[in-house]
């Protein structure tokens, strides 16, 4: 079925097909029909899906053919709030691609730039705003935006945004809304503390879930590498280096642990840049740009700062922490395995980690694979209700120390495949 059916303008349509948009995703065709009526939406999505066409192009279609905007007036029509900086980039360059037929004005407000350019472009006047709720209150407070004009109102990864603690900044944004506009919901979950939001901004929203059965794509493998915590650095260069040259995205749980990975991999002749909030936005985009064009190898992140990434064909994603909450495991692979492609998950697991593997295994529809890699695992204890099985240590006998420099794969680092459901 081809975008023109959906009810999109043929001036919209046109140019669709030469981006590559030859058949709506699911939820691209679910929710734009719904979305050109006019009527408020709460849709479930998850990573990779397509979601920011789905509500991209339908607000594009209405703001140009609605001819609303009073004369002069240079007040922002449409809203999209974000969780992250690098979401609002991805959108944005999403949302000037599509509105190029129409010469859409789009402006992007983030923090951890400076001010002085985005109340420029705000005070030439802009179509729509994508901004993040922080710098947006920013702005509010100093009453250098106007959202009195909004028609459209746009919650991307609303999740994300009651995770990171957002909730009070978007009541305050929405005080400063009119009453009288249309708001579309994008999550990944419908989470009782999403349902209420939803409650709180829309008006009877239309509800689309095209999250399927199987929440990660099946073209993804996933692995458990059991290993001491005083080892995971060195398992993990043994890892990227077993796998040729291929890219890797690797999550940690903290900023300062982010950057300890990154200058651990650094020493051992891996390229790798880090992102995290603490990081600049220059050289978070920096990072990113080198990563996309592959002048660097790893990308080490936290999930704040990982989320909304948009890179193609990723082919591993490594979990050097597992993350504290769950959900957050599927955002995390979600990044690998798109469009039909296949991806590797990797998790570095210590001891300490049993519950969290439980919790992630509960959301998987198999087992996952524990693969136990010579001179690394912590012992049976270490890998969470793996076979007990004596395992040689690199010097012939259990526990023995291993030898070698930091970030040196062993000699003879073979693998023992025990596929094993963590247990409940």
């Amino acid at each position: 079925m081809p975008f023109s059916t959906l009810g999109l303008s043929v001036e919209l349509c046109t140019p669709l097909a030469k981006l590559g948009y030859t058949t709506p995703t699911p939820v691209q065709l679910e929710a734009i029909p719904i979305v050109l009526t006019g009527r408020d939406l709460l849709a479930k999505a998850q990573t990779g899906t397509g979601k920011t066409a789905a509500f991209g192009l339908p607000m594009i279609d209405r703001l140009a053919g609605g001819g609303r905007r009073q004369p002069g007036s240079r007040a922002p029509r449409g809203l999209v709030l974000v969780p992250t900086r690098e979401l609002a980039a991805q959108v944005h360059q999403s949302l000037v691609t599509y509105g190029a037929p129409f010469r859409m004005k789009v402006t992007t407000i983030i923090g951890g730039v400076s001010m002085g350019p985005q109340v420029q472009n705000l005070q030439r006047g802009t179509e729509i705003l994508v901004a993040t709720p922080g710098r947006l209150l920013d702005h509010m407070e100093r009453r250098t935006v106007d959202l009195s004009k909004i028609e459209v109102l746009v919650l991307d990864e609303a999740d994300r945004m009651l995770d990171m603690g957002f909730r009070p900044a978007l009541r305050r944004i929405q005080a400063a809304l009119p009453k009288r506009r249309q708001t579309l919901l994008f999550s990944a979950t419908f989470s009782d503390e999403v349902v209420g939001l939803s409650a709180e901004y829309t008006h009877v929203p239309a509800r689309v879930d095209v999250s399927a059965k199987t929440v990660v794509p099946t073209t993804v493998t996933h692995q458990v590498h059991p290993v001491g915590e005083g080892r995971k650095g060195d398992l993990l260069t043994h890892v990227l280096r077993t796998t040729g040259d291929d890219q890797a995205l690797v999550f940690c749980k903290t900023k300062r642990g982010s950057n300890r990975v990154g200058e651990h991999l650094e020493r051992a002749g891996v390229k790798a840049a880090v992102i995290h909030g603490n990081k600049s936005q220059g050289a978070r985009t920096r990072a990113l740009a080198d990563f996309k064009a592959a002048r660097v190898r790893v990308l080490v992140a936290t999930d704040i700062a990982a989320r909304g990434l948009d890179i193609a064909q990723l082919p591993l994603v490594v979990n050097y922490d597992l993350p504290l909450v769950a959900a957050d495991y599927i955002h995390r692979v979600g990044r690998t395995g798109r469009a039909g492609l296949t991806g590797r998950a990797v998790s570095l697991v210590s001891p300490g980690d049993r519950e969290l593997l439980r919790d992630i295994q509960k959301l998987l529809p198999a087992p996952v694979e524990q693969v136990v890699v010579d001179g690394f695992s912590a012992g049976a204890d270490a890998a969470p209700d793996a076979p007990r099985a004596h395992r040689p240590g690199p010097r012939g006998r259990q526990g023995g120390r291993p030898s070698g420099r930091p970030g040196q794969p062993r000699s003879g680092g073979r693998s023992h495949r025990a596929p094993s459901r963590a247990r409940a």
